[in-house]
């Protein structure tokens, strides 16, 4: 596997850790309450992108940037891959049949989120690929990286 793909790879996991934990909570937040499935989505798709925007924040704030510049670098890594993230997670989840109706008991509700979250990694690594060889992306997150060392 070729450099490029492999931080694509890295680099998508790393979104995919964000964007679970928002969807997985959001869902899980949504159904205990009894909200509709267009409530569930949005607040599913709004903890996404918070947790995932979040996860980058703190590791460039880690790695020496100061808040302004790493609210950037969090906008400028994650916005496209979470949005291809929850586009293709959620799309999956309305398709899925009786999937929107399963309640945190039910197999279905489990089996088909995380297998709606597996297939937005796989559309969503080559999306990230592409980003990264063209200095975007989470090519923007290395490149921080670099500067907060020197």
């Amino acid at each position: 596997m070729d450099t490029s793909w492999k931080m694509a790879a890295t680099a998508t996991l790393h979104c995919l850790t964000g964007c679970a934990i928002g969807e997985v909570l959001g869902m899980v937040l949504a159904t205990w309450w009894g909200w509709g499935n267009g409530a569930s989505i949005v607040l599913s798709v709004v903890l996404a992108f918070f947790f995932g925007y979040l996860l980058t924040f703190t590791g460039v704030r880690r790695a020496g940037l100061d808040v302004p510049t790493a609210v950037r670098t969090a906008l400028a890594a994650d916005t496209v891959s979470i949005l291809v993230m929850e586009i293709v997670d959620n799309g999956t989840l309305v398709v899925w049949p009786s999937a929107m109706d399963a309640t945190l008991a039910d197999a279905l509700f489990w089996v088909s989120l995380a297998a709606s979250l597996a297939i937005a990694f796989v559309v969503t690594v080559p999306v990230n690929r592409w980003m990264i060889g063209r200095g975007r992306g989470h090519a923007v997150v290395h490149q921080m990286h670099g500067h907060a060392h020197h």
